[in-house]
Order: structure tokens, then C-alpha cells, then sequence
């Protein structure tokens, strides 16, 4: 990765961040999107409530794998000691916003769904005893409130960590509505800022790791609990690594989209860099690579395997009214990002770059929608997608851009503390936050 930087004073960064807040017209736009979803998703309510609720299950775990990447990602960089990543990485940490909205609607899907997603709530029983003990509902309710839950909180902390060293060196930056969340982030500021840095970096090194390890064992079993279960008789070593993979994929290249738009509002060419671009555009085109390994390995060994309780799964996906969307998957998923990103020129060139993104983000929907509706309709006569779909995505598209821009609005921007501090780079050398001596390097 990239390891150029030069950034300008603190005094510099606050007079251009202060002056570029996010357009009202924008907010405006997403909030009148939520409300048409949620009045399309009422109307389901009363004309069709099992494809209304269908319709928000596949969309929140399309939303809501990509928004929890987002702080998985801001933690990685943090437990490499990312230094490429400073004038971007808050513009992934707001995918964070979303998170807590998320977790509300799987509230709401767990005990207001009913059998209408999860048929072995009434409409199909469990093949095996085992199963049946896995899928109780009592059960059931636990993992998805402890796992979903322990996410929002986990990373709730790590979010707060990081802004609040901005907060406290922007103090007058930031919407009215969160003045109180900002005055409680600068409560404990000594101004000190050598020891503050190493207090904190120690803290999200800390933070980071419980944020990684959440994210893979909750989604795992997330990933097995709201999307494959729903086909009952069906196993797959890789499903869940496919499914949280692939929404990593698509937080990068959203990251990448978003950077290019804050680069351009912020007027910040010269902090954030074609060299960002360029690193983010070569995760995005790794990321790809490797979720297409882990697809077409795992649909190698079932093929040749050739063992109905897995095959089945395939063989509907690949026949009847399912076929053309299941086709349309490896090529805007897999096949378009791929040899679209594979030349550094594709990357550097912003129009290509934001066109193979977009396929990227259109491909993993179409497989979220592919990973459930079958189970759900098995061999039907007409593709279940309109209406009550269509308007429930633009409804996620609204809130999730909504509560993004706010939590954009309310901090800063950018990690400003990192990028001005003098002692920015002594994060290279761990220390004691305690004495401010290193740390031996077993510790």
C-alpha cells in the first residue's frame, strides 16, 4: 500500500471541513427514499406480509453485512498499523450508522416475521433432531440477538474511540444534534495529546481484534441461521464465508465510490490521493478474486460430488425462473470487477472504476435475493420481484444513506488528530500508554 503522505496544519483542516457539510438536498433525498420504502413495506403489511417481510430480509442482510464490513475494515487497518489509510478510513467508519438501525429490524424480523422467512417456524419441519434443536425458537431468538447485538456493541465502542480524538481537537465541528454525544467524547481530553494518542491506539488495538473476531463468528452463524436454514435439507462448508465475503467486496468498492465523492465535495485531491484510489481499486480486485475462488470451489466439489442433499440447491437456482438471475450473478459479481480491475489503468480512471464498482454492488444483490427467494418459492412459475422489492430497496437505499450522511454530519470527516499530531508515526513503536515506555516486542 501507499505510504505518501503529507497532510495540511489542523488550523487548515478545520476551515475546509467546516465550510464542505454535506448537501441538504442529499439527506433530503434519502429520507424521502426511507419513507417510500416503509410505506411500500406498510402496504405489504396489509396485501401480501409474507412477501413484504421477504423483501426486507434479503435487503437488511445485504445492508447490513456491507455496514458491519465497514468498521471490520477501519479495524484491520488499525491492527496493521495502516498509514495509507488515515485520509479515507473515517468515510468507511460511517458505514457504522446503519448498524444500530439494523439491528432494530431484525428485531422486528424475529418476532414479528413469523413463518414467513423462516419455515421451520411452522411450515416445514426440520429434517433431522438435531436440526429441530438447533432451529427451536428459543434458540433461535438467543443467537441472533447475542451475535447481531454483540456487533452493534463491539463496534459502537471502537467507533466512539476513534471519533472522539477528532472531536476533541475540532471542537467547534459538527451538527447541533449530536452536541451532546461530542461534548461526552471530549469529557476525559487531558490535552496531552502524546499520551491521548497511545491511550487510544492501545485501546483500539484491543478494540480491533474483539471487532474482526465478531464480525467472522457472528456472521457465520448469522449467515446460517437467516439465509441457508431456510433451505432445510441444505449444507455448505463455504456458505458463510461467501456470504460475508462477498459483502466485504462490496464495502470496498462502496468505500471507493464514497471517496471519490467526499475527495471531490471536501476539494481534498491533495490529501486524499490517486494513490488511495489506486490501493482501494487493487482490495477491491483481490477481493474478487478471492470470493470467486471460494464460489466456484465450493460449487466444484458439490458438482462432483454429485450428492442430491447439496445439488438440489443448485439445480433450482439453475432451472426454471431462477436461471437468468442466477447467470447474471458470476458476471456482474465475478467477471466484470475482475477483468474490468485487473490493469492499474482501470483503477486510476475513475469512470471505469466507478462502472466495475457498480457491478460489483448490483451482482452481490442479485445473490442475496438468489440466496433466498428459492428456498422460499421453490420451483415457481413467475419471478417473485416487483413492487414490494423494488420499493423496499429504495426504502434501504434511503435509510442507509440517510443515517450515513447524519453521523458524517455530526463528526468529522476525516481522523484529523492522526493525520496532524506531531506524534503521529510513533504509533509504529508500541508503547505503554501507562509510562510511555516501549513495549518489548513479544508485548
Amino acid at each position: 500500500m501507499s505510504q505518501h503522505y503529507h497532510y495540511p496544519t489542523r488550523e487548515e483542516f478545520a476551515r475546509r471541513l467546516s465550510a464542505k457539510s454535506v448537501p441538504a438536498g442529499i439527506k433530503t433525498a434519502a429520507l424521502i427514499a426511507a419513507l417510500v420504502g416503509i410505506g411500500v413495506f406498510v402496504m405489504g403489511l396489509f396485501t401480501n406480509p409474507d412477501r413484504a417481510w421477504q423483501a426486507v430480509q434479503f435487503n437488511w442482510t445485504y445492508f447490513a453485512v456491507i455496514s458491519t464490513a465497514g468498521t471490520a475494515f477501519a479495524a484491520v487497518q488499525r491492527i496493521v498499523t495502516a498509514r495509507w489509510s488515515r485520509p479515507m478510513i473515517r468515510f468507511t467508519e460511517g458505514f457504522y450508522a446503519f448498524v444500530p438501525i439494523a439491528f432494530v429490524i431484525l428485531i422486528a424480523l424475529l418476532f414479528f416475521s413469523g413463518d414467513s422467512i423462516f419455515t421451520f417456524r411452522g411450515r416445514e419441519a426440520a429434517p433431522s433432531v438435531e436440526k429441530a434443536a438447533y432451529l427451536s425458537n428459543g434458540w433461535f431468538l438467543i443467537r441472533g440477538l447475542f451475535f447481531f447485538g454483540a456487533i452493534t456493541v463491539i463496534q459502537g465502542l471502537f467507533i466512539w474511540n476513534s471519533v472522539k480524538m477528532d472531536v476533541a481537537v475540532l471542537p467547534e465541528y459538527g451538527a447541533k444534534w449530536a452536541a451532546g454525544l461530542r461534548a461526552k467524547m471530549r469529557a476525559a481530553w487531558t490535552g496531552d495529546e502524546r499520551r491521548e494518542l497511545h491511550t487510544q491506539h492501545s485501546a483500539q488495538g484491543k478494540l480491533a481484534v474483539a471487532v474482526a473476531m465478531s464480525f467472522v463468528i457472528g456472521w457465520c452463524f448469522m449467515a446460517w441461521d437467516y439465509s441457508m436454514t431456510i433451505s432445510l435439507h441444505f449444507q455448505q462448508t463455504m456458505y458463510a464465508w461467501i456470504v460475508f465475503m462477498t459483502g466485504w467486496v462490496n464495502m470496498v468498492m462502496l468505500t471507493s465510490l464514497l471517496t471519490m465523492w467526499w475527495r471531490n465535495h471536501l476539494e481534498a485531491k491533495d490529501i486524499v490521493t490517486m494513490d488511495q484510489l489506486w490501493d482501494l481499486g487493487k482490495l477491491g480486485f483481490a477481493f474478487t478474486a478471492f470470493v470467486g475462488y471460494i464460489s466456484f470451489s465450493q460449487y466444484l466439489v458439490i458438482w462432483y460430488g454429485n450428492m442430491p442433499e447439496e445439488t438440489h440447491f443448485y439445480r433450482l437456482r439453475l432451472s426454471g425462473v431462477w436461471k437468468p438471475v442466477t447467470q447474471l450473478i458470476p458476471i456482474f459479481g465475478f467477471v466484470l470487477p475482475f477483468f474490468g480491475l485487473i490493469s492499474k489503468a482501470a483503477k486510476m480512471y475513475l469512470p471505469t472504476f466507478v462502472l466495475f464498482a457498480v457491478c460489483s454492488l448490483i451482482g452481490v444483490y442479485l445473490h442475496r435475493y438468489i440466496e433466498i427467494y428459492p428456498s422460499i418459492y421453490g420451483e415457481a412459475t413467475s419471478l417473485p420481484f416487483g413492487l414490494q422489492e423494488i420499493g423496499t430497496t429504495i426504502g434501504f437505499i434511503g435509510l442507509w444513506a440517510f443515517s450515513y450522511f447524519s453521523f458524517m454530519d455530526a463528526f468529522p470527516v476525516m481522523r484529523v488528530f492522526m493525520m496532524t499530531t506531531p506524534c503521529k508515526d510513533e504509533v509504529q513503536v508500541p508503547v505503554d500508554a501507562k509510562t510511555m515506555e516501549p513495549l518489548p516486542a513479544h508485548e
